[in-house]
């Protein structure tokens, strides 16, 4: 019999924006629990909802396994699992049911549980996670099993005597190193390979190098690992990357941290310690714009292999940066894309619109920036009011209709901003179609001057100028008619 079974409730299948994309990333924190639980001796088995598309798919497993605890133990480190999505929150409130049908003791651990514990423990868990989880889940197990009091146990919340216990929470880790690997014997990694076939792109791992965000960026949220910033060591992470790259045959890798590289040198170390393994890896992350220009960064990053760097870029109105609380400013944005593009290092930017406040302006200043700096991708959203954020605070009052997004492609207004939700799903066209138009232009022009530049993308970028420049025309006459509606 299965002492633990470990799950999430992430499905990609329900949240058709990144099913489409066909990338999927193994749940990274759900296996660093269930290593953390097996070191101690207790035997641990996975069901990987990632690839499903109903929480009835557990019921096989819970029959066959016959688990005494069913630990739902969202991946932390997968930035969409702190939008609480509405699709993925109920999923797990059924998971919980029908582990309470099988006789499961049920733990829960994600943003979401710790945000509403009291939704969850209704739903039927039997505990709450709140925040990082591994210790905590330790503590809870071996109290469970020896019939201990769990009264002092620091992280939990669940009922006592018919009325909701919040312990205090527990302090986060530190010494990162002192975990064990990830358990990722429990993953199917060969399913995973498949679904990425299908996107085109080679199969990539996600690995974590750090924990926490010390910076108060004040529409972010910070539930699991707090504004606490906490770092493997750069021999940690090398040991961890080898082993993926013999284990797998995967040599490309999602550095999922919320900041990469932000302790002092420790990107130089990092460098260091995979030239004395011979280690060749290529990697993308994301980082601040003011971080990679400190020091030699941005060239220790290109030595070590780093292919491409999403940067919260935002906005290109200061007013909008300052009013986030964001730290940045907007030449550093300008400064760091070209300095990244002389590296041949690929740039993405995270845009935002719709934070309070915004108007024309502002927006205008962001998609002039676009298309002159011209990255290499762009990722769009509307402003998302998040738990226990300063932003939230200020818009809580609007969210008595929705307060969630069903899927990521939702974009919805969930407060009363500038314009309505209407405009800001044009809006999210439009720039779309102006970034796609500007670079079919500069091809053009590249193209022009050497012809020995023709490539099938560049081509293929230059025929679109047939569909983006009516498009992208249509859309800002109706982003006109939209901006006087409410």
């Amino acid at each position: 019999m299965s002492n633990l079974l470990f799950s999430h409730s992430y499905y990609y299948q329900l949240d058709p924006k990144q099913w489409k994309n066909k990338t999927p990333f193994p749940p990274l924190g759900t296996l660093y629990a269930a290593a953390l639980l097996r070191k101690n001796n207790y035997t641990v088995d996975l069901f990987d909802t990632n690839l499903l598309d109903s929480p009835k798919a557990i019921l096989p497993i819970l029959e066959e396994k016959k688990p005494k605890y069913l630990v739902i133990y969202d991946d932390g480190f997968n930035y969409l699992t702190k939008m609480c999505l509405t699709n993925m929150r109920q999923a797990c409130f059924e998971m919980i049911q029908l582990g309470k049908k099988h006789h499961c003791t049920v733990i829960v651990s994600s943003s979401d549980s710790t945000d509403h514990y009291t939704e969850y423990i209704e739903k039927g868990a039997d505990f709450i996670i709140q925040g990082e989880g591994e210790l905590t889940l330790l503590e809870l197990i071996n109290s469970l099993e020896s019939q201990q009091s769990i009264d002092i146990i620091s992280g939990i919340a669940f009922k006592n005597n018919n009325e909701i216990q919040v312990n205090p929470k527990r302090s986060v880790l530190v010494q990162l190193d002192d975990l064990p690997l990830p358990a990722w014997d429990l993953v199917d990694i060969e399913s995973y390979k498949t679904i990425w076939k299908q996107s085109g792109q080679e199969f990539t791992l996600n690995i974590a190098t750090t924990r926490g965000c010390p910076y108060k960026c004040n529409w972010c949220a910070k539930p699991i690992y707090g504004n606490r910033y906490n770092s493997h060591s750069p021999e940690y992470i090398a040991n961890h990357l080898d082993f993926l790259s013999k284990k797998f045959n995967v040599n490309r890798f999602w550095m999922c941290d919320d900041i990469f590289g932000l302790k002092p040198n420790w990107v130089q170390e990092f460098n260091i310690e995979l030239q004395k393994r011979s280690l060749k890896i290529r990697y993308y992350i994301q980082s601040r714009v003011d971080l990679l220009l400190k020091e030699d960064t941005i060239d220790a990053l290109a030595s070590s292999g780093l292919e491409e760097v999403w940067v919260g870029a935002e906005s290109a109105s200061q007013k909008i940066l300052d009013a986030m609380d964001k730290g940045t400013k907007v030449e550093e944005i300008y400064q760091a894309t070209r300095l990244l593009k002389e590296k041949n290092i690929r740039v993405a930017f995270f845009l935002q619109f719709g934070y309070l406040g915004e108007n024309q302006q502002d927006i205008q200043k962001t998609i002039a920036m676009v298309k002159e700096l011209l990255p290499d991708n762009i990722g769009i959203s509307v402003s998302y009011p998040l738990p226990g954020t300063k932003f939230y605070e200020k818009v809580k009052d609007d969210l008595q209709l929705k307060a969630n997004w069903n899927d990521s492609d939702d974009l919805d207004m969930m407060f009363n901003g500038t314009y309505n939700s209407n405009y800001y799903r044009k809006l999210q066209r439009f720039v779309h179609e102006e970034y796609r138009k500007s670079q079919g232009f500069f091809n053009l022009k590249q193209v022009l001057k050497n012809p020995k530049q023709l490539s099938f993308s560049k081509l293929k970028s230059i025929a679109k100028l047939g569909y983006y420049i009516p498009s992208s025309f249509i859309d800002s006459l109706m982003l006109k008619r939209l901006e006087n509606e409410r």
